[in-house]
Protein backbone atom coordinates (compact mmCIF):
# COMPACT_ATOMS: atom_id res chain seq x y z
CA UNK A 1 0.00 0.00 0.00
CA UNK A 2 1.63 3.41 -1.18
CA UNK A 3 1.32 6.22 1.37
CA UNK A 4 0.35 9.98 0.53
CA UNK A 5 1.61 12.62 2.74
CA UNK A 6 -2.35 12.77 4.15
CA UNK A 7 -3.02 9.37 4.44
CA UNK A 8 -2.76 8.09 8.38
CA UNK A 9 -0.32 5.51 9.25
CA UNK A 10 -0.41 2.16 10.48
CA UNK A 11 2.35 2.83 12.67
CA UNK A 12 4.68 5.58 12.71
CA UNK A 13 7.86 4.54 14.09
CA UNK A 14 9.52 7.44 13.53
CA UNK A 15 6.86 9.53 15.58
CA UNK A 16 7.47 6.09 18.42
CA UNK A 17 11.12 6.73 18.36
CA UNK A 18 11.07 10.34 18.50
CA UNK A 19 8.75 10.31 21.62
CA UNK A 20 11.97 8.66 23.55
CA UNK A 21 14.22 11.50 22.97
CA UNK A 22 16.63 12.51 23.99
CA UNK A 23 16.63 8.68 25.91
CA UNK A 24 17.93 7.19 22.57
CA UNK A 25 20.12 9.01 20.98
CA UNK A 26 22.01 8.72 24.81
CA UNK A 27 21.87 5.23 24.68
CA UNK A 28 23.29 5.51 21.45
CA UNK A 29 26.27 8.17 22.13
CA UNK A 30 26.83 5.54 25.27
CA UNK A 31 27.27 2.74 23.45
CA UNK A 32 29.57 4.18 20.60
CA UNK A 33 31.75 5.71 23.44
CA UNK A 34 31.82 2.60 25.12
CA UNK A 35 33.68 1.03 21.89
CA UNK A 36 32.37 -2.48 22.77
CA UNK A 37 29.92 -3.86 20.51
CA UNK A 38 28.89 -7.47 21.08
CA UNK A 39 28.21 -9.49 24.58
CA UNK A 40 28.92 -6.50 26.62
CA UNK A 41 27.31 -4.54 29.46
CA UNK A 42 24.28 -3.09 27.45
CA UNK A 43 23.15 -6.89 27.02
CA UNK A 44 23.89 -8.11 30.35
CA UNK A 45 21.64 -5.03 31.62
CA UNK A 46 19.10 -5.93 29.53
CA UNK A 47 18.90 -8.97 30.04
CA UNK A 48 18.69 -8.45 33.67
CA UNK A 49 16.44 -5.88 33.65
CA UNK A 50 13.86 -7.40 31.02
CA UNK A 51 14.08 -10.89 33.34
CA UNK A 52 12.89 -8.91 36.14
CA UNK A 53 10.71 -7.43 34.15
CA UNK A 54 8.85 -10.88 33.36
CA UNK A 55 9.56 -12.09 36.28
CA UNK A 56 12.54 -15.01 35.31
CA UNK A 57 15.76 -15.89 36.71
CA UNK A 58 16.92 -16.67 32.80
CA UNK A 59 16.94 -14.32 29.79
CA UNK A 60 19.20 -14.64 26.88
CA UNK A 61 19.06 -11.89 24.24
CA UNK A 62 19.51 -13.59 20.84
CA UNK A 63 19.44 -12.03 17.40
CA UNK A 64 15.53 -12.36 16.63
CA UNK A 65 12.03 -13.75 17.57
CA UNK A 66 12.37 -16.86 15.21
CA UNK A 67 16.04 -17.74 16.84
CA UNK A 68 14.51 -17.74 20.50
CA UNK A 69 11.83 -20.34 19.72
CA UNK A 70 14.46 -22.19 17.34
CA UNK A 71 17.01 -21.96 20.17
CA UNK A 72 15.02 -23.25 22.84
CA UNK A 73 13.25 -26.60 20.58
CA UNK A 74 17.41 -26.49 19.83
CA UNK A 75 18.41 -26.50 23.39
CA UNK A 76 15.99 -29.37 24.73
CA UNK A 77 17.29 -31.46 21.74
CA UNK A 78 20.98 -31.20 22.89
CA UNK A 79 20.15 -31.86 26.11
CA UNK A 80 17.99 -34.88 25.16
CA UNK A 81 14.07 -34.09 25.68
CA UNK A 82 13.29 -34.06 22.18
CA UNK A 83 14.58 -35.91 19.26
CA UNK A 84 14.72 -35.46 15.63
CA UNK A 85 10.53 -36.80 14.60
CA UNK A 86 8.80 -35.56 17.76
CA UNK A 87 5.35 -33.30 17.79
CA UNK A 88 4.86 -30.06 18.94
CA UNK A 89 1.30 -28.79 18.79
CA UNK A 90 0.96 -25.13 17.79
CA UNK A 91 -2.11 -23.19 16.70
CA UNK A 92 -2.63 -23.30 12.47
CA UNK A 93 -3.31 -19.96 13.46
CA UNK A 94 -0.60 -17.78 13.46
CA UNK A 95 2.71 -16.27 11.82
CA UNK A 96 4.81 -18.47 9.76
CA UNK A 97 7.62 -17.76 12.21
CA UNK A 98 5.63 -20.00 15.14
CA UNK A 99 5.88 -23.18 12.14
CA UNK A 100 9.25 -22.17 11.23
CA UNK A 101 11.01 -22.25 14.56
CA UNK A 102 9.73 -26.12 14.89
CA UNK A 103 10.51 -27.17 10.84
CA UNK A 104 13.87 -26.03 11.39
CA UNK A 105 14.45 -28.53 14.02
CA UNK A 106 12.80 -31.85 12.19
CA UNK A 107 10.23 -31.77 14.64
CA UNK A 108 7.08 -32.31 13.38
CA UNK A 109 4.34 -29.28 13.50
CA UNK A 110 0.82 -30.62 14.59
CA UNK A 111 -1.64 -27.46 13.78
CA UNK A 112 -4.72 -26.87 16.06
CA UNK A 113 -7.66 -24.72 15.35
CA UNK A 114 -8.11 -21.55 17.48
CA UNK A 115 -10.72 -20.37 19.80
CA UNK A 116 -13.00 -18.19 16.68
CA UNK A 117 -13.35 -15.55 19.75
CA UNK A 118 -9.74 -14.96 20.98
CA UNK A 119 -7.72 -16.34 18.02
CA UNK A 120 -5.81 -18.34 19.88
CA UNK A 121 -4.88 -22.07 20.19
CA UNK A 122 -8.07 -23.56 21.48
CA UNK A 123 -7.45 -25.70 24.69
CA UNK A 124 -10.47 -27.75 24.03
CA UNK A 125 -9.07 -29.24 20.59
CA UNK A 126 -5.68 -30.42 22.02
CA UNK A 127 -6.25 -33.69 23.65
CA UNK A 128 -7.64 -34.81 20.34
CA UNK A 129 -4.35 -34.30 18.38
CA UNK A 130 -1.82 -35.19 20.94
CA UNK A 131 -0.14 -38.78 20.02
CA UNK A 132 2.34 -40.68 21.19
CA UNK A 133 5.35 -38.98 19.83
CA UNK A 134 3.78 -35.50 21.08
CA UNK A 135 6.46 -33.97 23.22
CA UNK A 136 5.60 -30.18 23.46
CA UNK A 137 2.56 -27.86 23.28
CA UNK A 138 3.71 -23.72 21.44
CA UNK A 139 1.22 -21.68 22.75
CA UNK A 140 1.22 -18.50 20.34
CA UNK A 141 -0.18 -15.15 22.33
CA UNK A 142 -1.79 -13.64 18.78
CA UNK A 143 -2.09 -9.95 18.44
CA UNK A 144 -1.38 -9.46 22.09
CA UNK A 145 -3.53 -11.49 24.08
CA UNK A 146 -2.58 -14.14 26.09
CA UNK A 147 -3.44 -17.75 25.16
CA UNK A 148 -5.43 -19.49 27.62
CA UNK A 149 -2.43 -20.80 29.66
CA UNK A 150 -4.20 -22.23 32.82
CA UNK A 151 -5.55 -25.02 30.62
CA UNK A 152 -2.82 -25.63 28.56
CA UNK A 153 -0.54 -25.89 31.03
CA UNK A 154 -3.28 -28.22 32.59
CA UNK A 155 -2.68 -30.07 29.76
CA UNK A 156 0.68 -30.25 29.30
CA UNK A 157 1.34 -31.16 33.02
CA UNK A 158 -1.09 -34.02 32.41
CA UNK A 159 0.34 -35.34 29.15
CA UNK A 160 4.17 -34.34 30.39
CA UNK A 161 4.61 -31.68 27.53
CA UNK A 162 6.95 -29.56 27.41
CA UNK A 163 5.10 -25.46 27.06
CA UNK A 164 6.52 -22.74 25.15
CA UNK A 165 5.56 -19.36 24.87
CA UNK A 166 5.62 -17.53 21.31
CA UNK A 167 5.35 -13.87 22.77
CA UNK A 168 6.40 -11.85 20.26
CA UNK A 169 3.55 -9.61 20.12
CA UNK A 170 2.53 -9.68 23.89
CA UNK A 171 4.72 -8.15 25.64
CA UNK A 172 3.68 -7.25 29.31
CA UNK A 173 0.50 -8.54 29.05
CA UNK A 174 -0.73 -10.22 32.52
CA UNK A 175 -2.26 -13.66 32.59
CA UNK A 176 -2.84 -14.76 36.45
CA UNK A 177 -0.61 -12.38 38.07
CA UNK A 178 1.98 -13.22 36.07
CA UNK A 179 3.57 -11.45 32.92
CA UNK A 180 4.07 -13.31 29.59
CA UNK A 181 7.49 -14.64 29.66
CA UNK A 182 6.84 -16.50 32.59
CA UNK A 183 3.59 -18.70 32.39
CA UNK A 184 5.85 -21.73 30.41
CA UNK A 185 8.54 -23.56 30.54
CA UNK A 186 9.95 -21.11 28.22
CA UNK A 187 9.43 -18.35 25.97
CA UNK A 188 10.54 -16.29 22.61
CA UNK A 189 10.33 -12.88 22.11
CA UNK A 190 10.81 -10.62 19.51
CA UNK A 191 11.71 -7.20 19.56
CA UNK A 192 11.42 -6.48 15.87
CA UNK A 193 10.64 -2.04 15.17
CA UNK A 194 7.12 -2.41 14.83
CA UNK A 195 6.49 -4.94 18.34
CA UNK A 196 5.27 -3.31 21.64
CA UNK A 197 8.76 -2.87 22.89
CA UNK A 198 10.54 -2.86 19.64
CA UNK A 199 14.66 -1.86 19.16
CA UNK A 200 15.98 -0.08 15.64
CA UNK A 201 16.78 -3.55 13.71
CA UNK A 202 16.07 -6.96 14.52
CA UNK A 203 16.40 -8.50 18.21
CA UNK A 204 15.01 -11.14 20.25
CA UNK A 205 15.32 -13.01 23.52
CA UNK A 206 14.54 -16.17 25.37
CA UNK A 207 13.19 -15.93 28.74
CA UNK A 208 12.85 -19.03 30.97
CA UNK A 209 13.16 -20.40 34.61
CA UNK A 210 14.87 -24.03 33.91
CA UNK A 211 18.93 -22.52 34.51
CA UNK A 212 20.15 -25.30 32.27
CA UNK A 213 18.06 -24.82 29.43
CA UNK A 214 19.11 -21.01 29.44
CA UNK A 215 22.75 -22.13 29.63
CA UNK A 216 22.23 -23.60 26.68
CA UNK A 217 20.87 -21.36 24.66
CA UNK A 218 23.00 -19.26 25.59
CA UNK A 219 26.31 -21.35 24.25
CA UNK A 220 23.89 -22.37 20.95
CA UNK A 221 23.79 -19.06 20.38
CA UNK A 222 27.36 -18.22 20.13
CA UNK A 223 28.46 -20.96 17.71
CA UNK A 224 28.05 -23.45 20.70
CA UNK A 225 31.01 -21.83 22.49
CA UNK A 226 31.05 -21.09 26.11
CA UNK A 227 34.76 -20.46 25.72
CA UNK A 228 36.36 -19.06 23.27
CA UNK A 229 37.57 -21.09 20.47
CA UNK A 230 36.47 -23.89 22.62
CA UNK A 231 33.13 -25.46 21.20
CA UNK A 232 30.56 -27.64 23.20
CA UNK A 233 27.73 -27.92 20.21
CA UNK A 234 27.35 -27.07 16.55
CA UNK A 235 25.99 -23.43 17.76
CA UNK A 236 24.90 -20.78 15.09
CA UNK A 237 25.41 -16.73 15.52
CA UNK A 238 22.69 -15.06 17.16
CA UNK A 239 23.08 -12.60 19.41
CA UNK A 240 21.22 -8.79 20.14
CA UNK A 241 24.00 -6.47 20.30
CA UNK A 242 25.35 -3.91 22.20
CA UNK A 243 23.38 -0.89 20.86
CA UNK A 244 19.99 -2.88 20.08
CA UNK A 245 20.17 -3.51 24.30
CA UNK A 246 20.95 0.03 24.94
CA UNK A 247 17.62 0.62 23.12
CA UNK A 248 15.48 -1.29 25.01
CA UNK A 249 16.89 -0.35 27.83
CA UNK A 250 16.24 2.87 27.49
CA UNK A 251 12.52 1.91 26.24
CA UNK A 252 11.19 -0.95 28.73
CA UNK A 253 10.37 1.81 31.48
CA UNK A 254 7.36 2.73 29.77
CA UNK A 255 6.43 -0.18 28.49
CA UNK A 256 3.53 -0.58 30.66
CA UNK A 257 2.52 3.06 30.54
CA UNK A 258 2.39 2.20 26.54
CA UNK A 259 0.47 -0.36 27.11
CA UNK A 260 -1.94 1.15 28.96
CA UNK A 261 -2.27 3.61 26.34
CA UNK A 262 -2.68 0.92 23.57
CA UNK A 263 -5.48 -0.21 25.94
CA UNK A 264 -7.10 3.29 25.94
CA UNK A 265 -7.27 3.58 22.02
CA UNK A 266 -8.72 -0.13 22.08
CA UNK A 267 -11.15 0.38 24.84
CA UNK A 268 -12.57 3.13 22.04
CA UNK A 269 -12.55 1.04 19.32
CA UNK A 270 -14.79 -1.35 21.07
CA UNK A 271 -17.42 1.19 22.53
CA UNK A 272 -17.57 3.54 19.13
CA UNK A 273 -17.44 0.64 15.89
CA UNK A 274 -21.15 -0.21 15.56
CA UNK A 275 -20.79 -1.39 11.72
CA UNK A 276 -23.23 -4.32 11.92
CA UNK A 277 -20.77 -5.90 9.24
CA UNK A 278 -17.94 -5.90 11.02
CA UNK A 279 -17.39 -8.03 14.19
CA UNK A 280 -14.94 -6.97 17.22
CA UNK A 281 -12.47 -8.92 18.78
CA UNK A 282 -13.42 -10.71 22.25
CA UNK A 283 -11.02 -9.60 24.97
CA UNK A 284 -11.07 -12.14 27.68
CA UNK A 285 -9.07 -10.59 30.51
CA UNK A 286 -7.90 -6.63 30.14
CA UNK A 287 -4.71 -7.75 31.73
CA UNK A 288 -4.21 -10.55 29.28
CA UNK A 289 -3.87 -7.86 26.19
CA UNK A 290 -1.99 -5.08 25.05
CA UNK A 291 -3.24 -4.80 21.45
CA UNK A 292 0.23 -5.36 19.58
CA UNK A 293 -2.73 -5.46 17.18
CA UNK A 294 -6.69 -4.70 16.95
CA UNK A 295 -8.27 -7.01 14.51
CA UNK A 296 -11.28 -6.97 13.35
CA UNK A 297 -13.09 -9.44 10.82
CA UNK A 298 -14.84 -8.39 7.76
CA UNK A 299 -16.84 -10.72 5.55
CA UNK A 300 -15.42 -7.71 2.82
CA UNK A 301 -12.55 -7.22 4.01
CA UNK A 302 -11.05 -6.10 0.78
CA UNK A 303 -13.92 -3.62 0.74
CA UNK A 304 -13.41 -2.34 3.25
CA UNK A 305 -9.49 -1.65 3.56
CA UNK A 306 -10.03 -0.22 0.29
CA UNK A 307 -12.82 2.11 1.69
CA UNK A 308 -10.17 3.03 4.47
CA UNK A 309 -7.63 3.67 2.29
CA UNK A 310 -9.72 6.43 0.07
CA UNK A 311 -10.10 7.85 3.43
CA UNK A 312 -6.55 8.07 3.83
CA UNK A 313 -6.39 5.94 6.36
CA UNK A 314 -3.90 2.91 6.41
CA UNK A 315 -4.43 -0.71 7.35
CA UNK A 316 -2.59 -3.94 7.30
CA UNK A 317 -4.24 -7.68 7.29
CA UNK A 318 -2.60 -10.26 9.89
CA UNK A 319 -1.97 -12.54 7.87
CA UNK A 320 -3.62 -12.83 4.58
CA UNK A 321 -2.15 -16.56 3.65
CA UNK A 322 -2.29 -19.18 6.77
CA UNK A 323 1.01 -21.48 7.19
CA UNK A 324 -0.96 -24.30 5.87
CA UNK A 325 -1.71 -22.88 2.63
CA UNK A 326 1.95 -21.60 2.10
CA UNK A 327 4.29 -22.52 -0.80
CA UNK A 328 6.33 -23.48 2.02
CA UNK A 329 4.54 -26.21 2.95
CA UNK A 330 3.43 -28.33 0.28
CA UNK A 331 2.71 -31.56 2.10
CA UNK A 332 -0.20 -29.08 3.83
CA UNK A 333 -2.13 -27.31 1.15
CA UNK A 334 -4.96 -29.93 0.77
CA UNK A 335 -5.57 -29.73 4.17
CA UNK A 336 -8.43 -27.61 5.45
CA UNK A 337 -9.37 -25.84 8.79
CA UNK A 338 -12.00 -23.86 8.27
CA UNK A 339 -11.91 -21.44 11.57
CA UNK A 340 -8.06 -20.68 10.74
CA UNK A 341 -8.66 -19.81 6.36
CA UNK A 342 -12.34 -17.80 7.85
CA UNK A 343 -10.08 -15.35 10.51
CA UNK A 344 -7.08 -14.93 7.28
CA UNK A 345 -9.97 -14.41 5.15
CA UNK A 346 -11.54 -11.39 6.87
CA UNK A 347 -9.10 -9.67 9.23
CA UNK A 348 -8.04 -6.41 9.19
CA UNK A 349 -5.93 -4.53 11.68
CA UNK A 350 -6.54 -1.16 12.42
CA UNK A 351 -4.07 1.41 13.59
CA UNK A 352 -3.72 1.36 17.58
CA UNK A 353 -0.03 2.19 18.95
CA UNK A 354 1.31 4.65 21.72
CA UNK A 355 1.45 7.71 19.27
CA UNK A 356 -1.85 7.13 17.53
CA UNK A 357 -4.38 9.83 18.58
CA UNK A 358 -7.97 9.16 20.31
CA UNK A 359 -8.92 12.17 17.15
CA UNK A 360 -7.16 10.17 14.94
CA UNK A 361 -9.12 6.84 16.18
CA UNK A 362 -12.57 8.83 16.71
CA UNK A 363 -11.86 9.28 12.68
CA UNK A 364 -11.42 5.52 12.36
CA UNK A 365 -14.61 4.65 13.99
CA UNK A 366 -16.41 7.29 11.95
CA UNK A 367 -15.39 5.86 8.48
CA UNK A 368 -16.02 2.38 9.85
CA UNK A 369 -19.40 3.05 10.97
CA UNK A 370 -19.85 4.69 7.30
CA UNK A 371 -18.66 2.14 5.43
CA UNK A 372 -21.29 -0.24 3.80
CA UNK A 373 -20.10 -3.36 1.03
CA UNK A 374 -21.43 -3.00 -2.22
Amino acid sequence: MNLNDNQMKFLDLKKVNDSFEPELTQAIQRVLTSGWYLLGEEVNAFEKEFSAYCGTSNCVGVANGLDALTLIFRAWMELGDLQEGDEVIVPANTYIASILSITRNRLKPVLVEPDPKTFNLDPTRIEQAITSKTKAILAVHLYGQCADMKQIKDISLKYKLKLVEDAAQAHGAVYGGRKTGNLSDAAGFSFYPGKNLGCLGDGGCVTTNDAVLGDCVRVLANYGSQHKYIHRYQGINSRLDELQAAILRAKLHRLDQDNDYRKGLATYYLENIHNPEVILPEVKDWNAHVFHVFPVLCENRDQLQAFLEMKDIQTLIHYPVPPHQQAAYPEWNQLHFPITESIHQMELSLPVSQVFTHSEAELVCNCINEFRSR
